[in-house]
């Protein structure tokens, strides 16, 4: 009897371990550092991961911010089954829910983004029992014109596509041109072989 009980005693604490091991953190993704135009609207990315089924019920995003400098942190957004915006304070008519929670996405977007809105913004899930995990950030510089490399990136874009359809017509133009040319000579073939 000694021996079963011996033997047991190992199988339950590796099963009560594994219970412990399957109750883990939250983890939660973002792009950490955004760069938008001032007067344009951003996109605040947020997505997550959870050992367990997301319930539209209980799961819930809480978006805070605090600004550069000196500041209070002040709530930007919560969603718990629907939508809650601000309803005052400087997001108030803003901050808008983009995210979709059945698809692990916890992102908003902010209209209208100014100076003012420069600093970092904390993205918190919770799905119980995952309620412990580190939120993701995301640090949001407002300016006032597009930086030199997405300028350069949209020219490059603009520019292949312009140089791509160029190339096709070229070709395009060159095919019909040989081909007329071609059905112009074959005639003239025709009549000097049945001469011989």
């Amino acid at each position: 009897m000694s021996g079963t009980g011996a033997q047991l005693l190992p199988l339950l604490a590796g099963l009560a371990v594994s219970g412990v091991l399957r109750v883990s953190a939250m983890e939660v993704f973002t792009s950490g550092e955004l760069e938008a135009v001032n007067g344009t609207d951003a996109k605040l990315k947020c997505t997550f991961d959870s050992t367990n089924k997301v319930s539209l019920a209980t799961t819930s995003v809480s978006w805070n911010f605090k600004p550069v400098g000196r500041g209070a942190e002040e709530s930007v957004f919560y969603y718990q089954e629907e939508p809650y915006p601000p309803t005052n304070g400087r997001f108030k008519g803003r901050a808008v829910w983009a995210g979709n929670i059945e698809r692990y996405d916890a992102s908003i977007i902010l209209r209208d983004v100014q100076f003012s809105d420069n600093g970092t913004y904390t993205c918190q899930v919770k799905n119980p029992p995952d309620v412990h995990g580190t939120a993701g950030e995301v640090r949001l510089r407002v300016v006032l014109t597009a930086s030199h490399s997405e300028i350069m990136i949209l020219a490059a874009a603009v520019g292949g596509t312009t140089l791509v359809v160029l190339l096709l017509v070229s070709i395009t133009v060159i095919v019909k041109f040989y081909l007329k040319r071609r059905r112009q000579r074959d005639p003239t073939e025709s009549k000097e072989a049945s001469v011989l």
